[in-house]
């Protein structure tokens, strides 16, 4: 069967769980997860949805969950990590260009590290520098083609196809035509994927 598409954003505080635990999870199942990063903020601000801001009560809920999720992953990420960021749209610029150029998952990796390991927020310079140096990249040439206006309009365009998709949020899973949203619907996307219902 065809592989899963894993729809991100770097800016999504969940993200940060699917990110920690796909390799391993790929590693255990033998599914290939396709990374596609698209802008959620688009998409939130376009269906009025802000799932966080101005909401202590749910935004205090949001912190405890992934804290409780993080240590079943045997993370202890230092919460609550900066939030939002402040360059969503860049920071998935680069992201982008490195699924294209072979990279970027090394650097979506090291980003979400930093950003909830370290409060290095995912959207400032001092993390994406450093995620890219990580990443065997020079921040420098990368930055000036991530900028560009045609990165920049691919984003764009998949945004608009993550959209026109269904999807909504960040982390998604698409099986066929089939979304799952969270990173806790990752196991059911898996058992989509293998037998076309969930058990």
């Amino acid at each position: 069967m065809a592989a899963i598409d894993f729809w991100f954003s770097i800016g999504s505080t969940y993200t940060y769980l699917s990110v920690a635990r796909l390799a391993a999870v790929e590693a255990e199942s033998g599914v290939t997860f396709v990374w596609r990063p698209f802008n959620v903020r688009t998409i939130m601000l376009a269906q009025n949805n802000i799932p966080f801001a101005n909401k202590p009560a749910k935004a205090a809920y949001m912190w405890r969950d992934i804290a409780r999720r993080a240590a079943r992953l045997g993370r202890s990420p230092r919460l609550p990590a900066p939030y939002p960021i402040r360059d969503l749209a860049l920071a998935n610029q680069v992201a982008l260009l490195g699924m294209r150029e072979g990279w970027g998952r090394r650097y979506v990796t090291e980003a979400y590290r930093l950003w909830f390991d370290e409060g290095f927020d995912a959207g400032d310079m001092p993390n994406i520098a450093a995620s890219l140096r990580h990443a065997g990249e020079d921040p420098d040439a990368v930055l000036a083609r991530a900028r560009s206006e045609e990165v920049a309009a691919a984003l764009a365009a998949d945004t608009d196809g993550a959209m026109a998709a269904g999807v909504f949020g960040s982390p998604s899973f698409m099986v066929g035509g089939e979304l799952f949203w969270g990173d806790d619907r990752l196991e059911d996307a898996l058992a989509w994927h293998r037998q076309g219902r969930l058990d």
